[in-house]
C-alpha cells in the first residue's frame, strides 16, 4: 500500500508541475497538444482543498461543495490520506524528508540528519489553532487575503514552480524564499511545516483525528525497538505509549514497512472496536482496509478527472511587436468573470495557474502589496481575446467564472481611453487607425481632429467597449501607447 501511495503522489506531483510550468504556449497561431493537456490537467487543482472551498462561494457552488464534502468524508474515514496523495507541497516535503533520512548526511557529521532521527513530540495545537484563525480572518478580508495565502500549500506549491519556471524577479524572490524555508525544515523536521504553519493541515487534523481506520501498535508484538518513532517523518508516533497522534498522521505507512515485528497495522480505531485489536491475515477472509483507503482515494482522483472542461482553442493574436512599458492604471485590471476586485482578491490564493496557462501573456502575478501575487492584466505583450476563457477554464478557487464565450463579450472589465500627446498621428504626422481596425466590439471610431480631416484620430464609445486590451496592444505609439485600458472596480453587463 505504501508503493501505491508513493505512486498516485508522483502522478499528481507531476500532473501539477507540468500543468503550472505553462503546457498552454502556443505554437504558431494555433494551440498544441500542450494546451489539451493542461485543459484536462486543471482538474488536479481543482481538488486541492483550499481552492475547491474558496470556490462554493466564488461560482462553483456544486462541484467545489462536493469535492470539500468527498476530502472531509475520505479524511474522516482513513486519516490525512489527502496530505500524502494530493496535495503537491505535502509530496514535496515527503522527497525532502527522504533526501533527509539518507545515510551520507552521518559520513558528513550532520547529527541532525541521517535515519532515525526523528523522535517523538507533542502536537502544538495553540499554534496551530492561533495560525488557523489568523488565516482565517485574513482571506475574508480582501486587503489581507493575498498575504494570506502566502501559507496555503497548493498556492504556495504553485508559485515556486511559476518562480522557477517563469522569468519574473519578483516571483523568483518569493519562490526561493519557500523552498528554502520549507525545504530545510522538511529536510530536519519532516512534516513540522504541515503539523505546525499549514492551515488545511489544521483542518484535515482536526477532522483526521477520530479516523474510523489508522494505524494501530500491537503491544502484544511490539518489541520496544522505537524504529517506528524514529523514522516518522510527522513526529506522531508515541512508541512508548503505543499510540499514534492522527491528527498529524499522513498516513504514509512507512511505519508498517519499517516495523520488522509486523507489529503495526492499518485498522479499524480499536476504541470504536474494542474487542478487534489487530487485523487478521488476508488469507484467512479479513478485508484489507488499507486498500480500500487508497483505492479510495485513487477513485477520488479518477471521478474528479472527469470533470475536467474540454479544450477550448483560441486565435492566436498578431504578431510580435515591440516591447512598450506598461502603463500606470488607476485601477488594476481583472479578468472578465471575477465579478469585482474585492471578489477577487477574496477568493485567488495566487497560485499562477491562471497565469501559465494565459496564451497571450496577459496575465502577470501583481507586486503590489495589497494584491501580492495575485494576477493583473497588461496588454504590452498580448491582448484578451474574446473567444479566450483559458483563466475561467483552469481556475480552481473560483476566482474567475465563466459558462462560455459569448458571457465573456458581454462583460466590461474597463474602458480605453485615448491619449492625445502620445499619439502618431498627431506627433509624426502619419495615418494609423490600428485601434480601431482591431477593435472585436466596434467601440472606436476615426474622427477628425478639431475638424482636420489630415488627422484622423480615435473615438472611445465606452458604452460598447469591453475593455480586451486590443487597442492598447496594437498601438505603434511608444514607450508609452496612446490608447489604453482603464480598469472598474467592477464589472458591467453591456
Amino acid at each position: 500500500m505504501r508503493k501505491l501511495r508513493i505512486t498516485l503522489a508522483a502522478i499528481m506531483l507531476t500532473g501539477i508541475t507540468l500543468m503550472l510550468c505553462g503546457l498552454a504556449s502556443q505554437t504558431g497561431n494555433e494551440w498544441g497538444d500542450a494546451a489539451w493537456i493542461q485543459t484536462h490537467l486543471s482538474w488536479m487543482a481543482k481538488i486541492q482543498f483550499l481552492p475547491a472551498l474558496l470556490s462554493i462561494t466564488g461560482g462553483h457552488f456544486v462541484l467545489g461543495g462536493l469535492t470539500v464534502i468527498i476530502l472531509l468524508f475520505i479524511t474522516a474515514l482513513f486519516g490525512r490520506i489527502y496530505c500524502s496523495v494530493i496535495c503537491p507541497l505535502g509530496i514535496m516535503q515527503d522527497v525532502f524528508a527522504w533526501i533527509g533520512r539518507s545515510k551520507m548526511w552521518k559520513k558528513l557529521g550532520l547529527k541532525k540528519l541521517g535515519p532515525n532521527h526523528y523522535r517523538f513530540s507533542h502536537e502544538k495545537k495553540a499554534v496551530r489553532l492561533t495560525i488557523l484563525g489568523v488565516f482565517t480572518i485574513a482571506c475574508c478580508m480582501p486587503i489581507s487575503a493575498a498575504w494570506a495565502h502566502l501559507i496555503a500549500p497548493y498556492s504556495a506549491y504553485a508559485r515556486m514552480v511559476q518562480g522557477f519556471w517563469g522569468n519574473n524577479s519578483e516571483l523568483l524572490i518569493i519562490a526561493i524564499i519557500t523552498l528554502v524555508v520549507i525545504g530545510i525544515w522538511s529536510l530536519v523536521s519532516g512534516r513540522a511545516w504541515c503539523n505546525t504553519i499549514c492551515p488545511v493541515g489544521t483542518i484535515l487534523g482536526l477532522v483526521g483525528k477520530h479516523a474510523v481506520y489508522r494505524p494501530v501498535i500491537d503491544n502484544t508484538k511490539c518489541n520496544g525497538c522505537h524504529k517506528c518513532e524514529r523514522n516518522c517523518k510527522a513526529q506522531c508516533i508515541d512508541a512508548a505509549t503505543h499510540s499514534v497522534d492522527m491528527s498529524r498522521c499522513v498516513d504514509c505507512l512507512d511505519c508498517i514497512d519499517n516495523c520488522a515485528q509486523k507489529a503495526i497495522v492499518f485498522t479499524k480505531n480499536p476504541q470504536k472496536e474494542s474487542e478487534r485489536t489487530a487485523v487478521k491475515d488476508e488469507k484467512d477472509g479479513q478485508v484489507n482496509t488499507s486498500r480500500r483507503a487508497f483505492l479510495a482515494t485513487a477513485g477520488i482522483v479518477g471521478i474528479a478527472g472527469m470533470t475536467a472542461s474540454a479544450q477550448h482553442k483560441v486565435d492566436g493574436g498578431l504578431a510580435a511587436i515591440e516591447k512598450k512599458r506598461v502603463p500606470t492604471r488607476t485601477t488594476p485590471l481583472h479578468p472578465a468573470g471575477s465579478k469585482s476586485l474585492r471578489h477577487f482578491a477574496s477568493h485567488c490564493t495566487g497560485c499562477q495557474l491562471c497565469v501559465s496557462a494565459c496564451p497571450q501573456q496577459v496575465l502577470r502575478p501583481s507586486t503590489d502589496l495589497d494584491r501580492l501575487m495575485q494576477p493583473e492584466m497588461q496588454f504590452d505583450l498580448g491582448y484578451c481575446p474574446v473567444s479566450c476563457h483559458r483563466c475561467s477554464d483552469v481556475c480552481p478557487a473560483g476566482a474567475i467564472s465563466l459558462k462560455d464565450e459569448c458571457e465573456k463579450s458581454s462583460i466590461q472589465i474597463g474602458h480605453a481611453v485615448w491619449i492625445a500627446e502620445n499619439c502618431a498621428v498627431l506627433s509624426d504626422d502619419v495615418k494609423c487607425g490600428n485601434c480601431a481596425r482591431h477593435c472585436p466590439t466596434g467601440a472606436i471610431v476615426m474622427v477628425p481632429y478639431e475638424g482636420n480631416e489630415q488627422h484622423m484620430v480615435p473615438a472611445v464609445d465606452s458604452e460598447k467597449c469591453i475593455g480586451c486590451g486590443h487597442c492598447e496592444y496594437v498601438c505603434p505609439s511608444r514607450p508609452l501607447s496612446a490608447i489604453y485600458v482603464e480598469g472598474h472596480e467592477s464589472e458591467r453587463i453591456i
